[in-house]
């Protein structure tokens, strides 16, 4: 809810719950009790925090803008031009200093509850000489008191989406990152809550930045608060000095930044951003096809023969997507060479990829390819032929990174070079999906002809690229990878329509990556494959059924050379791919639960939006401490229907740590199930079988009951979706 008063800066003075049918009148009394008390040393006036917080309204914090106006710092005070209401979901705000600056702030609610923040700001002096230098442009909201937890993620190359939570205390909790990228450490998500909140319990404000550049996330918190409200959150793109420089009539554009809130944990703030992500108009229109990825199965030793035979066995088991990974450029042999020659290796490829491309497109089959577009081996003729192309400094002093540089998407010639190469291969061999790798930083990220630092330059590039191939080729799909997971965010799922989460194929990895990728984008755009029964990462040995369960609860495949697989493992193969391909549209389409994890076991699903059906997995990562599971509440499921449980077998069951499991699990064996009411699935829960670590079994939930007069929706809390405008009494 926003206040607005005639001469005065717009306020945000409560987001969060639908305030119901006695909403107006409620506003009206939390506009009225927003007025903050006149403190001693402090302001002779009342100390409101706009939604362009800064040092002009008595603001002691990080200010909502920093910029230079002909070398002076910005401190002059705004106009409000305009503050409009557009319908009960949109505000339009248009500030104007005395110095040629305009701001503009756009706030727009969707119908899932998810707020879009964007800002611009503007060089609108008469002066053409005039030069205003932008630093920060932040979206910021205000918390209540009780936001007193944060979480948001870290992590490292093949550990991705590792879980931090830290209370609020006065200062400033600052998450900048200026790796170019979201990075594998990206914050992601920042969520701002009730003390302890967990996946299925608390209130939670969370705020994301829509971009694939640098970012920048902050929580602060003053003694004096802000107003009658406790701190402030949210974030922006992170400028590099020098980086936007306004001329007369020039503007910069913030990416967006989401924020929403939910009053139920973790879970119902995931059911608002993936309703937002299957929204998108980048989302795919076509069930997610099983995927094949060559890299784990043969790196760089790119033989036809073997790849056909590789080929062969993926439709054999039921993949519908062969993708071939990086080694079939120019003088690709390793990573040390050939990054940015994208034409077929001729040695290795006498008569065409095609002679690939038609054994899979044959086979049924369709045909995906790696390219890593932005970067570019010295070792390369394009970097010897285009050195002004690299982005990074002049002379020697430029660091590589897996024996590559960046190459400046922004130098239009540049971009027009590989939009051409991947254009043709794309027409030629009638590819697919592309696999865009990212594997490096952009540390020093230099145009070498402006001289001036091009991360965003180069991150809007990458966006338009990755536009224009798709609108030449409506079918074509795009994977984000980035070394893994490290450029995960949704301004690029605006462009992509799948991401790679992690290098990692560890099944006891994966666990938690996917489970905290998932807290952001819906399972069907997080690849998830099966990799070989030893890790390559981690070197650590893993059962088949546990890796296939692990890998189900996503966009599906194989990174394994399955061609040496024993007739008992591709008989199981073709099991999950048949289980995927039948389970899909509930996979694809549900909605996502997660148990907490405890002492190293969890339960996580998707249940149907009609609640009719769920799929779970009943996961153990390392050795209970404990002899019995305790039990296990099973979410999302409706009170009111009665549930057939049963215990799938298309495949080697996990090992009990115990002689057998909980007797109610005969029934769950046979071809009716177990059946339970959903009330005491939901409110009692159900003992679940002590496993091995390193073990899932999985378990699908079949409503048997009529339907009742209405469904029950579980709770998520009802954000508001309404800007409402209030006036104090």
């Amino acid at each position: 809810m926003v206040k607005l008063a005639e001469g005065l800066m717009p306020t945000v003075v409560y987001w969060g719950r639908d305030l119901g049918p006695d909403g107006e009148a409620i506003a009206a009394q939390i506009a009225f009790t927003s007025e903050p008390a006149v403190m001693n040393s402090s302001l002779d006036s009342p100390r409101r925090v706009s939604v362009f917080p800064g040092e002009e309204e008595g603001w002691s914090g990080t200010p909502g803008a920093a910029w230079r106006n002909e070398g002076l710092i910005a401190t002059a005070p705004f106009e409000v031009m305009e503050a409009t209401l557009i319908g009960s979901s949109a505000l339009r705000i248009r500030l104007r200093d005395g110095c040629g600056v305009e701001l503009k702030m756009n706030y727009s609610i969707d119908d899932h509850g998810v707020l879009s923040a964007r800002a611009t700001i503007a060089n609108v002096s008469l002066d053409s000489d005039r030069v205003v230098e932008v630093a920060a442009l932040r979206l910021l909201l205000p918390l209540p008191q009780r936001a007193e937890e944060i979480v948001d993620l870290t992590g490292r190359w093949t550990s991705e989406r590792r879980p931090q939570r830290t209370a609020v205390t006065d200062g400033t909790h600052l998450r900048a990152v200026r790796r170019g990228r979201p990075g594998h450490d990206s914050p992601f998500l920042t969520m701002v809550g009730t003390k302890g909140f967990t996946f299925g319990e608390g209130e939670i404000w969370a705020a994301h930045v829509a971009w694939s550049g640098n970012q920048e996330y902050l929580v602060e918190r003053l003694p004096e608060g802000v107003g009658v409200l406790a701190s402030l959150f949210g974030g922006s793109e992170l400028l590099l000095p020098g980086e936007v420089r306004l001329r007369a009539g020039e503007s910069y554009e913030s990416p967006d930044v989401l924020f929403t809130w939910s009053d139920c944990g973790i879970d119902g703030i995931s059911y608002r951003l993936h309703s937002y992500v299957r929204d998108l108009h980048s989302y795919p229109s076509t069930p997610r096809p099983l995927v094949l990825n060559t890299w784990e199965a043969v790196y760089f030793d790119h033989d036809i023969d073997r790849l056909r035979a590789l080929a062969r066995a993926a439709e054999a088991v039921g993949v519908e997507r062969f993708v071939l990974d990086d080694g079939w450029f120019k003088d690709r042999r390793d990573d040390t060479a050939g990054l940015g020659d994208w034409y077929v290796d001729e040695g290795l490829w006498p008569d065409g990829l095609n002679t690939l491309s038609d054994t899979v497109h044959a086979a049924g089959m369709q045909f995906g390819l790696w390219f890593e577009p932005e970067m570019v081996n010295l070792d390369s003729d394009v970097a010897r032929e285009h050195s002004d192309w690299l982005l990074s400094p002049l002379g020697d002093n430029a660091l590589p990174w897996r024996h590559q540089f960046v190459l400046n998407l922004s130098n239009p010639e540049a971009w027009s070079y590989l939009l051409d190469r991947i254009d043709t291969l794309v027409e030629t061999l009638r590819i697919d999906f592309i696999k865009w790798d990212h594997n490096r930083d952009l540390h020093q990220a230099i145009d070498r002809v402006s001289g001036r630092p091009a991360v965003r330059a180069h991150t809007r590039a990458v966006y338009r690229l990755m536009d224009v191939l798709r609108a030449r080729h409506p079918a074509l799909e795009i994977e984000s990878c980035a070394s893994g997971g490290a450029r995960i965010d949704l301004g690029m799922m605006s462009h992509a329509q799948r991401v790679w989460p992690s290098d990692s194929n560890d099944p006891i990895d994966r666990q938690d990556i996917q489970r905290w990728t998932g807290v952001l984008l819906p399972p069907e755009v997080i690849g998830t494959h099966i990799g070989p029964a030893t890790a390559h990462t981690t070197h650590r040995t893993s059962s088949l059924s546990f890796r296939l369960i692990t890998a189900l609860f996503g966009h599906a495949g194989i990174e394994w050379d399955i061609t040496g697989c024993s007739e008992q493992e591709l008989e199981q193969l073709k099991a999950w791919a048949s289980l995927y391909k039948r389970e899909r549209p509930l996979l694809h389409s549900g909605r996502t639960w997660r148990s907490e994890v405890n002492d190293g076991s969890s339960l996580h699903g998707v249940v149907a939006p009609d609640q009719s059906r769920g799929l779970f997995a009943w996961v153990r990562t390392q050795t209970s401490a404990v002899a019995h599971t305790e039990r296990v509440r099973v979410p999302g499921l409706c009170p009111l229907h009665d549930y057939s449980i049963r215990l799938h077998d298309e495949f080697d069951n996990a090992a009990l740590h115990q002689v057998s499991g909980p007797e109610w699990m005969g029934a769950a064996g046979t071809d009716r199930g177990a059946v339970y009411s959903g009330t005491f699935l939901t409110d009692v829960g159900i003992p679940l079988p002590l496993l091995n670590p390193s073990q899932a079994l999985l378990f699908s939930f079949s409503k048997i009951a009529a339907a009742p007069p209405e469904t029950i929706e579980p709770a998520i809390g009802s954000a508001s979706t309404s800007m409402k405008e209030s006036h104090p009494a």
